[in-house]
């Protein structure tokens, strides 16, 4: 078995995305591309982190039915580690499901209900001795995401399983923000949100990525990075002395061919840069550059 480097915890489904090149408003009928691809949040930061020479590891719920089949071995065929995803014989596949235009994400739906209804039991690998256990909790890095309940997202907050863990969360989407209170003065997270994702949990608007970060700190963070899309995106770490505590940083200007999945690409290049040992405003930049490469169609779905 595959001795993994990094754990990704959360969604790992098939994504059904249709494009179009025109501009899209409710009610349009426009013709585009329609793709299936394997995705969710957990394992689109799986998929980057492995383009960068990292090995990770699946934890989450896919069904025992042809989709999830495929879908297990075409995460095998990637190099990611699928011996620990917790197979169901009654769960189906989830899938997510969005719409995209030339003005960006025009409405996305998140069928993630058998994650959710799996539970707990997705983190049996981390307290049988496979990859941790109560008295030797795993102690490296694991991207968690908010497609989990709040429930289990509480349990992990207050668990001696994760008590040792290099924890780096995100809300699946700003609809489940609020799912990652729990999480918000865990000592050891490093939360990754948007700017309308920080406003959710701090219960305000903010105009800034800068703003957001240092709301969300004051609110007992230990650690953020809020993106804003093409504007200034925030590194926030509550330990830092006050003239380095928000640090900012500025996309290059790109053309706009994708946005699922830009996020989550931001998210795995950062925790690559900062476990190949950049510091903080060179592991923000190279996640900014990543994240437009994305976004400009450069890297590879």
């Amino acid at each position: 078995m595959t001795s993994p480097d990094i754990l990704c915890i959360g969604s790992v489904l098939w994504d059904v995305i249709g494009r179009a090149p025109a501009s899209m408003r409710v009610g349009s009928d426009v013709p585009g591309r329609i793709t299936r691809l394997p995705g969710g949040v957990a394992l689109n930061i799986a998929m980057t982190l492995r383009r960068h020479g990292k090995t990770p590891a699946l934890l989450s719920a896919v069904g025992q039915d042809p989709e999830g089949t495929e879908l297990v071995a075409a995460c095998a065929r990637m190099g990611l580690v699928t011996d620990h995803l917790y197979r169901s014989a009654d769960l189906p596949t989830d899938v997510y499901m969005a719409v995209e235009g030339a003005n960006g994400l025009i409405a996305a739906i998140a069928d993630a209900h058998s994650l959710e209804a799996a539970g707990a039991k997705i983190l049996a690998p981390l307290s049988d001795g496979r990859l941790g256990a109560e008295n030797a909790p795993y102690a490296g890095p694991i991207a968690l995401d908010g497609n989990l309940t709040e429930q289990l997202l509480s349990q992990i907050a207050a668990s001696a399983l994760f008590a040792q863990a290099d924890l780096r969360v995100a809300p699946a989407s700003p609809g489940k923000a609020e799912r990652l209170l729990p999480l918000l003065r865990h000592p050891k997270a490093t939360l990754y949100v948007n700017r309308e994702e920080a406003g959710l949990l701090c219960k305000q608007n903010f105009d800034t990525a800068a703003e957001a970060a240092s709301g969300l700190i004051a609110r007992g963070a230990a650690r953020v990075l809020v993106t804003d899309g093409g504007k200034a995106s925030a590194d926030g770490q509550a330990s830092a002395p006050a003239a380095a505590r928000i640090l900012t940083a500025t996309p290059p200007p790109v053309m706009v061919a994708r946005v699922t999945g830009a996020g989550d690409t931001f998210m795995a290049a950062h925790i690559v840069a900062e476990i190949d040992g950049a510091d903080r405003p060179a592991a923000l930049a190279r996640a900014i550059q990543a994240a437009a490469d994305y976004v400009s169609g450069e890297i590879g779905s």
